[in-house]
């Protein structure tokens, strides 16, 4: 097997390597990847995906990059000439703040749309980062929304009722290619929404110990999810983010991942990079901060992965009527897999 080192390191490799001969010095070679990510709109775009792809971004346990996942990924997808729709379901507004979208109480945000009135095209905003990305921003007001919806009939619906109403009251050529729903570092209500609401899941996995942990619990909850409540969602992507190649238990962690998951791992990772957490004080995505960053450079090629796994993606199965439990069959998201066993790297006394 490649080693996950070098993997990363042919990924932040310049895609023309006649260009690569002339910038062979480092900072030629940042320079050349941030004029290619500046001049997006020069270069081949992205091929657009068989379908609107909905992706849940979910991961229960904090800190793993699901935030900066979403907004990195959707700000690259837009700049390549894929219209994105990124989703804050976060009651922290995190997603919103990178995207430099105003989410102060009294903003028209997603809360709206879940718990109020408001439709989805009535809360959506543009951002400052390239005109084919909008987003859907989180206020406060979001923290409540779990206690405000167990009253609510078909409660684990309304967000997927809001997007399936917005996309169909939009003119085909001004339909999203993708719509990214960032959700909160829990397994509550909010995220059960966002797995009802989409059609595929992209699980974020930071290169250490801990981010295994809990893993199987959200695996199950995708197939319980997926046999009651929305038979068409299943786990297709994996990224691994946080990669510090000084350490030995990084390279562990990826190979346990691969090994368990195999082809639903993306070959990109992401490294741990200063300019990825400056990024978001800017109100900016790392792309648009320092697009010659290595951590800009591994989103871009990310997403050009994600972007070429959905040229071909098989039809949905049709979705239930809120309320009416269907059968899916259990893992049929990892075939010949246990959904319920996560990879662990050996401890340190197995090292020894």
């Amino acid at each position: 097997m490649t080693d996950p080192g070098q993997r990363l390191r042919s990924s932040l490799t310049a895609e023309q390597s006649a260009s690569a001969v002339e910038f062979d010095s480092p900072i030629a070679m940042e320079a050349l990847r941030a004029t290619q990510v500046l001049h997006a709109a020069d270069q081949e775009p992205f091929p657009a995906p068989g379908r609107i792809r909905v992706i849940t971004i979910a991961n229960q346990k904090g800190g793993v990059g699901k935030t900066t996942s979403s907004v990195n990924l959707g700000v690259a997808l837009a700049l390549y000439g894929l219209r994105t729709l990124v989703i804050d379901l976060d009651p922290q507004g995190n997603t919103s703040t990178a995207l430099g979208v105003d989410h102060s109480v009294g903003t028209p945000s997603v809360y709206d749309a879940l718990v109020g009135d408001s439709s989805l095209a009535e809360v959506v905003h543009p951002t400052t980062a390239t005109p084919l990305l909008s987003c859907v921003p989180a206020t406060i007001d979001l923290a409540g929304a779990e206690i405000e919806l167990v009253s609510v009939v078909a409660r684990e619906y309304r967000l997927r009722r809001a997007i399936e109403t917005y996309l169909q009251e939009l003119p085909p050529e001004q339909r999203p290619h993708y719509v990214l729903i960032d959700c909160p570092p829990s397994l509550g209500l909010l995220t059960l929404n966002a797995l009802v609401a989409g059609d595929e899941v992209l699980i974020p996995i930071q290169c250490e110990y801990y981010a295994l942990e809990g893993l199987g619990q959200l695996l199950n909850n995708i197939d319980l999810v997926r046999r009651h409540l929305n038979p068409g969602i299943a786990v297709r992507t994996i990224l691994l983010t946080m990669y510090d190649g000084r350490t030995k238990l990084a390279d562990q962690v990826a190979e346990e991942v691969r090994n368990h998951f195999g082809s639903l791992v993306l070959d990109t990772v992401i490294p741990r990079n200063v300019r990825v957490s400056e990024a978001p004080g800017y109100g900016q995505s790392v792309v648009t901060y320092d697009p010659g960053s290595r951590g800009s450079t591994s989103y871009v090629e990310a997403a050009r992965e994600l972007a070429h796994r959905g040229v071909s993606l098989p039809p949905l199965p049709s979705r239930p009527t809120p309320g009416t439990p269907v059968a899916a069959p259990l893992g049929a998201a990892f075939p010949d897999t246990d959904a319920a066993t996560v990879p662990v790297p050996p401890s340190s006394e197995e090292r020894a």
